[in-house]
C-alpha cells in the first residue's frame, strides 16, 4: 500500500523518538537530553557539609573554594541545620535535576546516608567523602579525613602527660552512635588509655552532639566519680558542653579537659585555661584534597581511595606557635 503524506510524517516522527530514546538509554552520562544527570562539560562541584556555621566546616569550605577556583571549577556549599541524617538527606535529594559533576560530602551517618548518596552516584556524579565516610567503600572515588583513631590515641597520650603519674578516672564524651569520625576517636582514645595503668575509663557517653547534654553528663560524672581527673571530648559541641559543665561545678583547671578540633571558641577556652589541650585537624587540607580528587575523577586521572590529613596536639604553652591550625569563622 502506498504511504500517504501523513503516514510518512508519522513514520519519521517515530524514528526521531526512537533515536532520542536510544540516546537516553546509551549510558553516556552528561549528554544533552539526559534528565537528572550532570551536563556535558559540567564544571560544577557541590560540597554538602555535616552542619551549618561550624568553624571546622567553614575552614574546609575555604580550602575547597580556593582549590576549585584554581582548577577552573565552581563550588556550591550547603549544610543541614543540625548534624542529622534526615536533614542531610533532604539536602542531597534537593540536588534534583541540577546535578553537580561531583558531590563532596561529609556523611552524617555511616549507614543511613548510603541510599541518598548512592542515588546521586547512580545518576552519574562522582562522589568524594570529606571528613566522615560511609561504611560501604564502593560508593566514593576517594575519602579524605584525619586518622580519627590516631587522633583519639594522641588525645589519650596528651592527657596522660598532663596528668603525670596521678591515678584517676577518665570520661569520654562522644556525639552520636554511627558517626564514623567521633566514634573512631573515642575508640582510639579508649584503646590507648589501656597503656596508662594509672588512668581508668568510666566509659563512653553519647551527647547527641548537643552541648547541654554534654554539660549534664559532666555534672553527673563529677558527682558520681570523685577521682575524675580527665575528660576527652570528641568534637566542638561536646567540648563546649564539657567546659560548661566544669565551669558550673567550679572544676575548671582541676579536671583536665582535652578537646578535639580548634574552633575560635575552643582556642579561646584553651587560652583561658578551660581546656588543657586540643587535638587540631587540618580541615582546609581536607577540602583542598577533596576538590583535587573530584577533579581528577572527572578528568579521567588516577584517584587515591584513602587520604589522611594531619593532626596536631596543642597546649597553652605552644598555642601561639600553632596558630596556622586554628579554624576560621569566614573565608
Amino acid at each position: 500500500m502506498k504511504a500517504t503524506p501523513r503516514t510518512v510524517l508519522s513514520a519519521a516522527s517515530a524514528l526521531a523518538v526512537a533515536a532520542l530514546v536510544a540516546a537516553c538509554g546509551s549510558g553516556q552520562v552528561g549528554q544533552s537530553g539526559d534528565p537528572g544527570q550532570p551536563a556535558q562539560n559540567n564544571k560544577k562541584l557541590t560540597l554538602i557539609q555535616g552542619v551549618q556555621a561550624e568553624p571546622f566546616y567553614i575552614s574546609m569550605q575555604c580550602g575547597a573554594q580556593a582549590e576549585a577556583q584554581k582548577l577552573g571549577y565552581s563550588l556550591d556549599t550547603q549544610a543541614p541545620q543540625k548534624f542529622d541524617a534526615a536533614m542531610q538527606t533532604e539536602k542531597v535529594n534537593a540536588l534534583g535535576s541540577n546535578l553537580p559533576a561531583a558531590l563532596l560530602i561529609a556523611p552524617t551517618d555511616a549507614q543511613a546516608m548510603l541510599a541518598p548518596i548512592q542515588q546521586v552516584k547512580n545518576r552519574g556524579a562522582k562522589i568524594v567523602e570529606v571528613d566522615t565516610a560511609l561504611d560501604d567503600k564502593s560508593v566514593a572515588v576517594s575519602s579524605i579525613s584525619s586518622n580519627n583513631a590516631e587522633g583519639g590515641k594522641l588525645a589519650a597520650q596528651t592527657l596522660a602527660k598532663l596528668v603525670g603519674g596521678k591515678a584517676g578516672s577518665v570520661l569520654v564524651l562522644d556525639t552520636i552512635a554511627g558517626t564514623s569520625t567521633t566514634n573512631a576517636r573515642a575508640k582510639g582514645f579508649s584503646d590507648e588509655l589501656k597503656n596508662h595503668p594509672n588512668l581508668k575509663s568510666v566509659g563512653i557517653q553519647f551527647t547527641q552532639n548537643e552541648p547541654d547534654q554534654a554539660a549534664g553528663k559532666v555534672t553527673a560524672a563529677i558527682a558520681s566519680t570523685p577521682d575524675l581527673v580527665g575528660i576527652f571530648a570528641t568534637n566542638l559541641n561536646t567540648g563546649e558542653g564539657a567546659a560548661t559543665g566544669l565551669r558550673n561545678a567550679g572544676k575548671i583547671g582541676q579536671i583536665n579537659l582535652v578537646g578535639f578540633d580548634a574552633s575560635p571558641s575552643e582556642v579561646e577556652g584553651l587560652r583561658k585555661g578551660e581546656y588543657q589541650a586540643l587535638i587540631a585537624q587540618d580541615p582546609a587540607e581536607i577540602g583542598t584534597k577533596g576538590v583535587q580528587q573530584a577533579v581528577a575523577a572527572l578528568e579521567g586521572k588516577p584517584t587515591e581511595r584513602n587520604i589522611t590529613a594531619g593532626l596536631h596536639s596543642i597546649t597553652k604553652d605552644d598555642m601561639d606557635a600553632n596558630q596556622k591550625y586554628f579554624y576560621k569563622q569566614q573565608c
